[in-house]
């Protein structure tokens, strides 16, 4: 954790909104970005984010620096995602698409066809996501999409490295094999 995170964070424990806010601008797009692949619905995850954003205001007092602030943080994040879910009756629906507001840059501009088979990868990819159990496909989210480190993972979910390991490999065996049930060439296409 950087030493402006602790000092934001000291300030933000002394009832410092400005700082709270330095804080939250800094991580509130990855943020959303957890919870919308964990929803699957852009608007839910504005206000899952939204929640869980006030959910750490409030809480804050109660950070004991033992993990960093970003793993706390997602950790609130994917807790609210949860309670979300179970509170409106939804099904989980994990998204791997990015929902930024960047324009494609010239190069995917200039080639339609190469655009068009990324997104029908990335829709294949997302269905067998979505066949995993809920444990193994956040595990290969976290990993493989949002880019978490291993201890990362362990301290946002809760559970030890060994279990985070073992999951992460199960479930991109069952990934792939989801994979090839769908499309036996998908391995061919992905390189």
């Amino acid at each position: 954790m950087s030493e402006m995170d602790i000092f934001l964070i000291k300030k933000c424990v002394d009832g410092d909104f400005k700082s709270f806010e330095q804080l939250i601008v800094k991580y509130e797009k990855n943020a959303f970005a957890i919870a919308l692949r964990y929803l699957g619905n852009y608007d839910d995850a504005l206000d899952v984010t939204q929640e869980a954003l006030i959910k750490v205001y409030k809480n804050i007092k109660n950070f004991r620096f033992e993990s960093s602030f970003t793993t706390w943080l997602y950790r609130i994040v994917i807790n609210t995602s949860k309670d979300f879910l179970k509170k409106n009756n939804k099904e989980k629906i994990i998204s791997i698409e990015d929902h930024s507001i960047d324009l494609p840059d010239d190069r995917e501009r200039e080639n339609p066809v190469k655009n068009a088979e990324n997104k029908e990868l990335k829709l294949i990819v997302e269905e067998a996501l979505m066949a995993l159990n809920e444990e193994n496909r956040i595990v290969v989210l976290l990993k493989d999409i949002q880019g978490f480190t291993y201890d990362e993972i362990s301290d946002v979910l809760q559970i030890p490295i060994g279990t985070v390991r073992s999951r992460i490999s199960r479930g991109r065996a069952m990934l792939k094999n989801e994979l090839m049930k769908q499309n036996p060439d998908i391995l061919n296409l992905i390189g």
